[in-house]
């Protein structure tokens, strides 16, 4: 057993260029980020209590931050512009005597931008403030070397590149105090006790191994295939526009609101012809309540509630892009021409 952990440890490394002793297998990207957050601002309550973040982090990340501040810790939300972009500025504008850790996701789980995660990191190091980055929707997708970034500590989830569910990475680097997410036994150097998900951690030690190597080919067919999709949609349908800024993001994510039409009776009529979409982030889709993200952006209501994120992958082909944007244009059509808000 101690030679597939050591494996999958080391192929984690390889993936975001740490040393495997700086990696640490959790259950996901909601466990990492509550264990990044709690950790260091328990363990440094003699330092301060503020913490910095973003307005349009994953609920992981905010409904920490929300939960700590019952218990005296204090959080700033930085706002975020129309093209749902963090301004570092407004990052150091926000730091206080009291700042022990900012946490500034790597890319959006929404809109797919991609945040300036190193400038901000530096002027937190400027500041000797701790940082910390979800990079639970990066992870797989873009190169990522923490020691070019010099994060202190970053959350990824196996799920995301096709790794088994309940399974993810911690990296931690070397030197950073941090108390144990779970306190017990010897696993995980004591941090995360508790019996190892074997057949998780062999999972991802494969994907990050099949990660590495993608991620050398770049965007590829599924980057062309979201452009596609994407001029398909603003050309032929009246009304739509694209969520978050149009460079800066992910290649396979595409978050586009239709004006005027409820997103969940598009994602339904869209499931009936096969075409699976989300009506936010994936991981809370099942809710109706407005995007906070969308929110944050200033985004017109009428917009906010009619935005579908599309997610593509590698197994994607050109004919089911060219089958979306053959019954999509007809469906949002009639669902508009229903619709009392037109």
């Amino acid at each position: 057993m101690r030679a597939h952990l050591d494996d999958a440890r080391n192929k984690a490394a390889v993936l975001i260029n740490a040393d495997p002793s700086e990696i640490f297998f959790t259950a996901g990207g909601s466990e990492g980020d509550n264990w990044s957050i709690k950790g260091v601002l328990m363990d440094g309550m003699n330092k301060g209590g503020h913490i910095i973040t973003t307005a349009v982090e994953h609920p992981a990340v905010l409904n920490t931050c929300r939960f700590l501040q019952r218990w005296g810790f204090k959080t700033t939300f930085a706002r975020v512009d129309g093209d749902c972009m963090v301004d570092p500025e407004e990052i150091r504008r926000s730091i206080r005597k009291d700042t022990v850790l900012i946490s500034v996701m790597l890319a959006n789980n929404e809109t797919g931008n991609i945040y300036p995660v190193k400038e901000i990191c530096r002027i937190a190091h400027e500041h000797g403030i701790l940082f910390h980055t979800d990079a639970v929707q990066g992870m797989g997708k873009l190169p990522i070397d923490v020691k070019d970034l010099e994060v202190d500590l970053l959350t990824g989830s196996g799920h995301k590149f096709n790794a088994p569910k309940g399974i993810g990475i911690q990296y931690i680097r070397k030197g950073i105090d941090i108390l144990p997410f779970i306190n017990g036994g010897h696993q995980e150097e004591g941090f995360r006790a508790g019996t190892e998900n074997m057949a998780g951690i062999a999972g991802i030690g494969k994907a990050c191994e099949l990660a590495t190597e993608k991620i050398k080919l770049g965007p590829g067919t599924t980057g062309r295939f979201r452009d596609k999709l994407e001029r398909g949609i603003l050309e032929q349908i009246p009304g739509t526009v694209l969520n978050g800024h149009r460079e800066k993001r992910v290649y396979n994510t595409s978050n586009i609101s239709f004006r005027g039409i409820e997103g969940e009776a598009l994602l339904f009529l869209l499931d009936m012809k096969g075409i699976a979409v989300s009506t936010g982030s994936a991981c809370s889709s099942i809710t109706s309540e407005p995007s906070h993200v969308l929110r944050a952006m200033g985004l017109d209501p009428l917009c906010s509630r009619g935005s579908l994120r599309f997610s593509l992958g590698p197994d994607n082909t050109e004919e089911e892009i060219d089958c979306c944007l053959s019954v999509l244009p007809e469906i949002a059509g009639q669902l508009r021409n229903m619709s009392p808000c037109v």
